[in-house]
């Protein structure tokens, strides 16, 4: 019981200092966080409808997914390169990373229509 109370507390600790690291986060890199978990719940609402509805059309059920999924890893390249702590980008500037995050979604979406039909 006790081992159990101290994992208690150690959890507790570690979402305090989450919560205080994310705290200290930049606002614009808090809005591609909120941009990637939209892309991902949209993804798992496709799927949950899939097995609610049914898959008939296979390939559209497919294209949504892909694009969910791709926009969001899209995102995410876009938070690694915009982040100031991260050392490796420090000479690229936002605009850049955010004119490849906009060319590479357009690049991502043109296949994903050609994949409709």
């Amino acid at each position: 019981m006790l081992a159990r109370l101290s994992n208690f507390t150690m959890v507790e600790q570690q979402i305090g200092s989450l919560r205080t690291a994310y705290a200290a986060t930049p606002t614009n890199l808090k809005i591609v966080d909120l941009y990637i978990v939209f892309a991902i719940l949209t993804a798992l609402f496709q799927v949950l409808y899939m097995g609610m509805v049914g898959s008939f059309p296979f390939n559209s059920f497919l294209s949504g997914v892909l694009s969910c999924v791709g926009t969001a890893v899209l995102a995410v390249c876009l938070r690694i390169q915009v982040n100031k702590e991260n050392k490796e980008f420090k000479d690229l500037p936002p605009e850049r990373a955010f004119a490849d995050f906009v060319l590479c979604n357009l690049v991502l979406h043109l296949v994903i229509m050609n994949f409709l039909g």
